[in-house]
């Protein structure tokens, strides 16, 4: 997901309507204490409610393409492609001509009578919808569309509805192809397109574009082929420029072609590096496959001569890639390229160890770059190994990208970041691990990004986080580095919840609280729930069930119960459905008979285990970790009974930081 280096603006919203769900209520009982404090506190609070499960998931469920359990059904499919695609820069007029085909497989067991094709460059478009302030370029020009080697011509909605005419409708950032003949259910479809565009400068709301015409980072180029799942069918949200977006997975030959002297990187394998590469940059590109420390392979005073030279003044540079699901390419003419090795595990199944190729290209106004490459080392190594999945690719290049993009955005073995100049260091460490993470949700567990930013950059955030705190150690990170965030509007009108379609939400922080860091906290907070071990075996076992795959979110909360033996239902509906906050307090603690009485007061909405610590005053420290079950009663306060030969001088919850807690500050009783 684009990272952008810059706040948000705060916008105050009126709430005019709280809830249009129904709750129920239950009261608690009077404090048991003998103390002043909250004696006669009556208080209702809010009980999860059963979840909103659309009805095209159950139906999903009752033709077992999915399961119950959070499992893959035993009906489960998805259609696939085949893109052959070309791209030909034009630096003079900043113009990308392209020209493309594609095969297109249904393997689903319903038969097509229209393919439903995304242009993301229509965005640039005039009249299309957009949430921000967007360059207008005119979009993409496409000049030829055919299917089954027949030209399409335009239609109009009533010519298909009333006469069922073949042709094509263009609308907004979708194009909907209808062919002559149905596309079969096992049978495959063959389109042809060629198109151009102006390259934008910061294309797709800074994913893409160019800068200080020596730097071309292109994404979302070429007419891509939208999904079709077992869910929904055709999946048509516009790209309105904010919440990103749901691809299939397909396999890829992608040749670009710009004069000489621009060096190419792009998604996939490359595969004529002794074509374009200069005798004594293919010397030292060879030796970075088989380097642990980074190789230059193109110095800054090299640069003009990094290229073979052609009769024709252009060289095209090939890549290909299997099971992908998106490909870009970068052009670079005065960036430094270094490039070096990493490992990534037991990737073949051989009981050795597997390397992925990392490069680097950054100018030379971004300095704090020279460190890029053992940043991204660390970052696939780190995954490699904590997602428990070894990075499959070829490689994986980072292209510093300053004056298109400030903070970082990924496809697949590709990721654009800015210089970070003014961020620092730690900064952009820490957009790399992002960036990188990326390669694992969503370009292997692919969810529908537009609908559910939340599920891969909830996980994504997740692993930045650990992998800063690997990268760094718990001195400089923990929790609270993901907590903080969340809880700056927790609670608030600013909220919203995780479960709204992405690009609904408020105006403001909503929606980057919403996809970042309030979901990677709540899978800390599951952590917490479930145990390390428990928790670890789920995790794994969702990566392990839907690489390669599309889930959805009752996948994820299915998975996660189906592991752990647990119904958590009453856990996905308070963090994901809802923006209630966890509050938890002592009230009073009391010691007589050798034993110590702690009532603890639940404040806010969500039902959540209570983590308390107790220090005597000998000096011993006994750990209690109190059920949420009493909350999910309906209580608002429970008192915990705890033998101890010693009275205590001070309790405390959650001392550790281990849940994001709205209010610590009636944490602690200290006598």
């Amino acid at each position: 997901m684009r990272i952008l280096l810059k706040s948000a603006p705060l916008y105050f919203i009126l709430f005019l309507l709280v809830s249009c769900s129904p709750t129920q209520t239950v009261t608690s009982p009077e404090s048991t204490l003998n103390t002043e404090s909250d004696r006669t506190f009556i208080a209702e609070r809010p009980l999860p409610y059963p979840l909103d499960i659309p009805s095209a998931y159950t139906h999903a469920i009752e033709t077992r393409t999915r399961s119950a359990t959070g499992e893959p059904g035993e009906n489960y499919w998805q259609n696939d492609a085949i893109y052959q695609l070309e791209a030909e820069i034009e630096p003079e007029t900043h113009t990308l001509y392209g020209k493309g085909s594609i095969t297109y497989n249904n393997n689903s067991p319903y038969n097509m009578d229209v393919i439903v094709v995304e242009l993301a460059q229509n965005l640039h478009a005039e009249g299309t919808p957009k949430k921000e302030q967007t360059e207008i370029t005119g979009g993409i020009n496409l000049s030829v569309i055919r299917a089954e080697g027949q030209d399409l011509e335009e239609i109009d909605f009533m010519q298909r509805w009333m006469y069922n005419e073949s042709g094509y409708i263009l609308d907004g950032t979708h194009l909907y192809l209808y062919p002559d003949q149905v596309l079969s259910s096992g049978e495959s479809l063959e389109l042809y397109f060629e198109w151009d565009f102006l390259i934008p400068k910061e294309g797709a709301s800074g994913r893409m574009g160019r800068s200080r015409d020596n730097l071309y980072y292109l994404g979302y180029w070429y007419p891509q082929i939208s999904v079709y799942d077992d869910v929904y069918g055709w999946f048509n949200d516009p790209f309105v420029g904010n919440a990103e977006f749901y691809h299939g997975f397909a396999d890829y030959e992608m040749s670009v072609t710009l004069p000489d002297g621009w060096l190419v990187m792009g998604t996939g394998e490359f595969l004529n590096p002794e074509e374009t590469l200069s005798e004594e940059v293919f010397e030292r590109y060879q030796e970075a496959s088989t380097s642990d420390e980074p190789v230059i392979v193109a110095a800054f005073d090299e640069l003009d001569r990094a290229t073979r030279s052609s009769d024709s003044g252009k060289l095209t540079w090939r890549f290909r890639a299997e099971r992908v699901p998106d490909v870009a390419f970068s052009a670079t003419l005065e960036s430094q390229w270094e490039s070096a090795r990493t490992p990534v595990g037991d990737l073949t199944g051989d009981g050795e160890t597997d390397y992925t190729r990392i490069h680097t290209f950054y100018r030379e106004t971004a300095p704090l770059w020279q460190e890029q490459t053992r940043y991204s080392q660390h970052a696939i190594s780190f995954f490699s190994d904590y997602i428990g999945r070894p990075y499959p690719w070829p490689h994986m290049t980072s292209v510093e990208g300053a004056e298109i993009i400030g903070g970082g955005m990924e496809y697949p073995m590709m990721t654009l970041i800015g210089d970070y100049n003014q961020a620092g260091a730690t900064a952009l460490y820490g957009v790399t691990a992002h960036e990188l993470a990326h390669m694992w949700y969503p370009m292997m567990i692919y969810s529908n990004e537009r609908r559910y930013t939340w599920l891969d950059e909830g996980f994504t955030s997740y692993h930045t986080n650990e992998a800063n705190i690997d990268f760094f150690g718990e001195e400089q990170f923990d929790r609270m580095d993901v907590f903080s965030q969340y809880l700056q509007i927790a609670g608030t009108d600013l909220e919203g919840e995780m479960m709204r379609w992405s690009d609904y939400h408020y105006p403001g922080p909503a929606y980057g609280i919403a996809s970042y860091p309030k979901p990677a906290s709540v899978l800390y907070a599951l952590r917490t729930v479930l145990g390390e071990e428990v928790f670890r075996e789920a995790y794994l076992a969702l990566a392990d069930r839907w690489a390669w795959k599309h889930p959805y979110p009752w996948d994820i909360f299915r998975t996660f119960e189906d592991i752990s033996g647990r119904d958590l239902s009453w856990f996905w509906r308070a963090w994901y459905y809802e923006t209630w906050t966890l509050d938890q307090g002592i009230t009073a603690v009391e010691y007589r008979d050798d034993e110590i009485f702690v009532e603890i007061q639940d404040h806010g909405e969500i039902p959540m285990p209570v983590l308390l610590s107790i220090t005597l005053e000998n000096g011993d420290v006994i750990h209690e970790t109190v059920s949420e079950e009493k909350w999910l009663q309906g209580y608002r306060t429970q008192t915990v009974t705890l033998q101890a030969d010693s009275p205590a001088v001070r309790v405390e919850i959650d001392p550790d930081y281990q849940l994001p807690d709205v209010n610590r500050g009636n944490n602690v009783w200290e006598q």
